[in-house]
């Protein structure tokens, strides 16, 4: 015995006309949602603007049914709701709204689409400053050069001139470089903040091997607490990126 869930694209597509490749994102972005992927199955493409079925097993229907709702009452787990996201960013942009119904036709979560209102961003904010990290590519034709600096898991994208990007290559997968600049920010409504590009004027290598020297040091100094840190090094490195500490 299953149980369905109905997907309802409003206002925009059909089942004839809905591309194959935008029916794929949807069809992942409600699989993510959904959850359980050994027991939640396409079903079919139904008529009714355009409606994806998802029939889910027995086994799995009290975890799909228990993500669901806990999307509805507002206390869901971080990935239903970027999926729940994910969903409501592709049917804004086909100009469309959306609804997810159960067996008895009842919605159990609405979708605003395109009726959701848009946060104000401010800017652009332009600010000196500077960025850390490893640099993972350096290319590009043009006469501004991409640099890719990760940080942990964000990827900055800096732009810089060819001669400086000659004398960044060496390092690329090397050791941590701190790259000075300009950045350009933008600040959404909710508050927060994104860099939409950084040019790079100059750089400096943070080498790492130094802060050996650094823990020996602060471990001769009486009555710290160095010599109980497992493992000094890293927690030196992650003062240094901000993780570390709650300054």
């Amino acid at each position: 015995m299953s149980t369905n869930y109905r997907f309802r694209i409003a206002d925009s597509y059909t089942p004839e006309t809905l591309p194959m490749e935008r029916l794929a994102e949807y069809m992942a972005a409600l699989a993510k949602l959904l959850g359980e992927p050994q027991g939640v199955h396409f079903d079919d493409v139904k008529a009714g603007s355009a409606v994806l079925v998802a029939k889910v097993d027995t086994p799995a229907r009290p975890k799909v049914r228990e993500r669901v709702y806990m999307l509805r009452n507002g206390n869901a787990p971080l990935e239903v709701i970027k999926a729940f996201n994910e969903l409501d960013d592709l049917l804004r942009k086909d100009n469309a709204t959306g609804e997810l119904t159960s067996d008895d036709g009842g919605v159990v979560i609405p979708f605003p689409g395109r009726e959701k209102p848009q946060l104000l961003t401010f800017g652009p904010f332009k600010q000196d400053g500077s960025l850390e990290g490893q640099v993972v590519r350096i290319g590009g034709t043009d006469e501004t050069v991409p640099v890719h600096l990760r940080d942990g898991a964000i990827i900055h994208i800096g732009q810089t001139t060819p001669d400086t990007a000659r004398q960044i290559a060496p390092h690329l997968y090397g050791p941590t470089l701190r790259l000075h600049g300009t950045g350009t920010w933008f600040r959404d409504g909710d508050g927060g903040w994104h860099l939409k590009s950084f040019k790079i004027s100059s750089f400096e290598v943070l080498d790492d091997a130094d802060l050996d020297k650094v823990v020996g040091a602060l471990r001769r100094v009486k009555g710290n607490t160095w010599n109980e840190v497992p493992d000094p090094v890293r927690a030196l490195l992650e003062e240094r990126h901000g993780r570390g500490g709650t300054g």
